[in-house]
């Protein structure tokens, strides 16, 4: 896990030593500036080591290739096993990029699987590329006749550019064949197959979960969860405390007594994790808001409000882990949003909605989760987006997702239950009154919305709690505070209601 720089055809290395200050914050534990000695690029990392802690130094440079590489290769150890163990020179994962990359397959790429965000050089090309549903950002800038690439977008702020766009998620930009998509997310399933076997599709998709959470574990150090006490959190927290060698720390945070903080107790104390939590409040929200929304770089009122428990959490969580597992991908994948009970009659339409929302993950939820723990050094890991059980969830059909449930049924609410089969998969896992809890959003079960409320006012300086638009002024104006060129930032911020399709 990392911050980088990349500049081609710009011969600028005090360039490349500014912008990866700006985000060295995602790579406390080194930093790096690399020239290439027969092609005209530059290369800054800043290093948080997981994998090859001891000899995993980025960027990598061999034989005139340069490579800095953002996230995790989960299958890096097959890679080199078919790639070959002696032309490695390091242990870290990323070194299985430029290998593949270098075997000459038409399809390289689609067999890295992880989180990643990467640059490559060779003496006449340079490719970028992002994994497919975008958990690792990159951006790209033109900068008179050259190029820049950086993981975050105030890597740039304060510096004269003449464009900057995000690589899109499952996107790649070769220099001498131009963009493509390399990963298009398969489409929904609908309405159920004749003959479908409800018990063993449930069954599938447990073993299914059961290697993305053993897979997305892969670290040299230590690995945490972030434990919410809802339902995904709580199944990923499960699930990782089967797999972990050792017992599992889990982290929970918000206002005292909240539903979050009782509920996520109660999955610590049943799965056995070390379980450390933190209870915050009104002046807390108030202190850390400007640095949460400088991270974010969003000014996105629903953004904002979730990113303030996780940045509580990533904060707690980094004093005793490098890399936490978090349940981010369910709803989407399982139609856990209180709006999708509108289509529980058109099945259809919500199996094209989650494949929608999913596609629009990027610089929503999962860009909250990368720059809030980023920005306190802190890697976080999305089982629930493992490639595999994201091409598994897609051929449910959505019927199983969100269904009707008859009263008095062990595995029903008696109303209309989301991401059904998900409960069903993993009713083993937990009690059975978490297993079938209703959802409630982040900011909602830890009490964040209640005291960011009175912090805002205390900001504002009035005695009215804030409307909507009030509230979106002032994050906006916290964030163009902030920033040299604020319009760059709010231009690429997404929207969580952003391209929805209400049910008709």
């Amino acid at each position: 896990m990392c911050g980088f720089v990349c500049l081609w055809n710009i011969d600028d290395e005090a360039l490349a030593q500014s912008m990866i200050g700006r985000i060295a914050h995602r790579g406390p534990d080194a930093t790096e500036v690399v020239r290439a000695r027969n092609a005209p690029v530059i290369m800054a990392h800043a290093r948080l080591s997981i994998i090859g802690p001891e000899n995993g130094a980025q960027p990598i440079y061999q034989n005139d290739d340069l490579l800095v590489v953002n996230g995790e290769i989960y299958n890096h150890a097959d890679l080199r096993a078919i790639l070959g163990e002696s032309a490695f020179t390091t242990a870290s994962d990323s070194e299985s990029i430029l290998h593949l990359f270098r075997s000459g397959e038409l399809r390289w790429i689609k067999r890295l699987d992880g989180m990643f965000a990467f640059v490559l050089a060779t003496s006449e090309r340079i490719i970028a590329a992002r994994d497919p549903l975008g958990i690792k950002p990159l951006y790209m800038a033109r900068i008179g006749d050259g190029v820049a690439f950086a993981s975050e977008l105030k890597a740039y702020d304060g510096i004269d550019v003449d464009s900057i766009e995000a690589i899109p998620p499952g996107g790649l930009y070769d220099s001498l064949e131009g963009p493509r998509r390399w990963y298009r997310t398969p489409h929904g399933a609908a309405v159920a197959e004749p003959g479908l076997s409800v018990e063993a599709t449930a069954a599938e998709l447990r073993l299914v979960m059961e290697e993305a959470v053993e897979k997305w574990m892969t670290a040299d150090v230590e690995v945490g969860c972030f434990l919410s006490g809802g339902l995904d959190s709580s199944i990923i927290a499960a699930l990782a405390a089967r797999h972990s060698s050792y017992r599992l720390k889990t982290f929970s945070v918000g206002a005292e007594g909240s539903p979050d903080l009782l509920a996520a107790r109660r999955v610590a104390e049943h799965i056995g994790s070390d379980h450390f939590e933190y209870a915050f409040g009104p002046d807390d929200v108030a202190e850390v808001l400007p640095k949460v929304i400088y991270h974010l770089e969003s000014a996105d009122i629903d953004l904002v409000r979730s990113a303030i428990p996780t940045h509580f959490a990533a904060r707690l969580a980094r004093r005793y882990v490098k890399a936490v597992l978090t349940g981010e991908g369910a709803d989407e994948l399982f139609a856990g949003y209180t709006y999708h009970h509108a289509y529980v009659e058109r099945p259809r339409e919500l199996a094209e909605e989650l494949t929608r929302s999913l596609n629009a993950m990027h610089n929503i939820n999962l860009q909250r989760v990368d720059r809030i723990t980023m920005g306190e050094s802190l890697e976080a890991r999305t089982p629930f987006l493992d490639r595999d059980l994201i091409d598994f969830a897609q051929s449910i059909p959505a019927t199983l997702k969100l269904c009707r449930t008859e009263p008095g049924a062990r595995e029903s609410t008696g109303a209309t239950t989301e991401k059904w089969i998900l409960r069903k998969a993993c009713a083993d896992l937990l009690p059975h009154d978490l297993v079938w809890r209703k959802k409630a959003q982040f900011d909602e079960g830890s009490g964040t919305v209640d005291m960011l409320t009175e912090a805002l006012m205390g900001l504002a300086g009035t005695n009215a709690p804030l409307d909507r638009a009030a509230e979106g002024d002032l994050y906006r104006e916290i964030l163009v505070a902030q920033y040299a060129n604020p319009d760059r930032i709010l231009a690429h911020a997404g929207s969580w209601t952003e391209g929805r399709v209400e049910a008709a």
